[in-house]
């Protein structure tokens, strides 16, 4: 997984990959059967459990901190300190040629699904009164999207966790805010501007 985070797919030759794990290339096609299945499989690992990632988002006390949740999680990993910086997901594919079309369209369906579950939870703040009803679920969803995806270039540029954190706090900013509207880190209700 490591080395097709550092190098991308596309650049990602066999023999990185098999000196990476240390085995041969017919032992990786045996156990595989090419790099793009192996890419797949590590995209799996890195994305998790898709189901564990549903029940956070619903099981957060709100959307917002559904959303923000995911960032501050996005922040930690982007610049963990024994993997490369930013996502796997979005170094791995950001170039890539008409060969490779079929593994962006599987990176882009997993980002694609943690869209359409954060696009879900927020439909349910709406729906309970939490949110305004003018709020657009697939707008605000695409707008923590967009924030994750920013970040992990910043981290690819260096940018530090407590830089990404910022970004966290600044792009949170923007919420909308709704009835009982609180900041989850405080106490206090906040009140409409």
């Amino acid at each position: 997984m490591l080395t097709f985070w550092r190098h991308g797919y596309e650049t990602t030759s066999i023999a990185d990959l098999t000196d990476a794990m240390g085995i041969t290339a017919p032992s990786l096609y045996t156990a595989f059967g090419d790099k793009r299945r192996l890419f797949l499989e590590a995209v799996r690992l890195y994305a998790g459990d898709p189901e564990d990632t549903a029940r956070a988002l619903e099981d957060a006390p709100t959307a917002y901190d559904a959303a923000r949740d995911l960032m501050m999680t996005a922040a930690t990993v982007y610049t963990g300190d024994v993997t490369p910086k930013g996502c796997l997901l979005a170094s791995a594919t950001a170039s890539g040629s008409a060969e490779s079309r079929d593994v962006q369209e599987a990176v882009a369906q997993v980002r694609q699904h943690s869209a359409a579950r954060l696009e879900t939870r927020i439909a349910r703040d709406i729906a309970d009164g939490l949110l305004p009803n003018d709020v657009q679920a697939p707008k605000l969803a695409g707008l923590a999207m967009a924030l994750m995806q920013g970040m992990s270039v910043l981290a690819r540029d260096g940018a530090s966790r407590e830089d990404l954190v910022a970004i966290v706090d600044a792009g949170m900013k923007a919420w909308p805010r709704g009835r009982g509207w609180k900041d989850s880190r405080s106490s206090k209700p906040k009140t409409k501007t």
